[in-house]
């Protein structure tokens, strides 16, 4: 990638950060990285499409960034001390601002509505893949849907970011209530396999097995 691609689309995720995706153009792109905006139009096309290199970009070197922290992790609670600490780190360089806003913008633009599912959907593949991992000799495997808890944990993501603009007792209350889910989990993990047979049967029975 050319040193002047490379400006712009840092720029472009400089722009959101301080203006909103309502405020980002290619003027305060082009202030942002210190160059000409017809420049943007040269390498990129259009400021559409500059957006959505810049949010792969983005998603893809925050998500090499955990990839080994992913890996590592063995229970639900150490992927919530990850989300804790990924949460902490992003929210600090406004990283999830960034991702927040393009998501707004691609409620009304198909052009970056593609690249957003995108960038969220590698975050959701290092999370579902976590979770199969852990939940796979689990009692709760009967009742898990990695793909869509995966899902569901990105979205509960960046929803506790901007709740946590609004609202930050309300956003330490859901983690510390997911906390409490993954000191359940342990519980259940611990049983023994006559207590983890009647679980799993019970669980069957209940018609809460996939």
């Amino acid at each position: 990638m050319s040193g002047t691609r490379e400006k712009l689309i840092a720029g472009s995720l400089t722009a959101i950060r301080e203006h909103g995706i309502a405020g980002t153009s290619a003027r305060s792109i082009a202030a942002a990285a210190g160059v000409n905006q017809a420049l943007i139009f040269y390498h990129f096309g259009t400021v559409d499409e500059l957006l959505s290199a810049a949010c792969q970009t983005e998603a893809t070197a925050r998500v090499d960034l955990y990839r080994s922290r992913f890996a590592s992790v063995k229970t639900l609670r150490e992927l919530l001390d990850v989300g804790r600490d990924l949460h902490e780190r992003e929210k600090a360089e406004g990283n999830v601002t960034v991702l927040a806003q393009l998501m707004a913008g691609a409620q009304n633009d198909e052009k970056l509505a593609g690249p957003t599912a995108a960038a969220l959907a590698l975050w959701t593949a290092e999370i579902e893949a976590v979770l199969r991992r852990v939940l796979v000799k689990s009692p709760l495997s009967d009742l898990a849907d990695p793909a869509g808890l995966a899902v569901a944990v990105s979205a509960a993501f960046v929803g506790l970011e901007l709740y946590d603009g609004v609202d930050p007792d309300g956003a330490r209350g859901a983690f510390a209530a997911l906390e409490q889910l993954a000191v359940v989990a342990e519980v259940v993990d611990d049983l023994g396999p006559i207590a983890r047979r009647a679980l799993r049967a019970r669980l069957r029975s209940s018609g809460g097995a996939r």
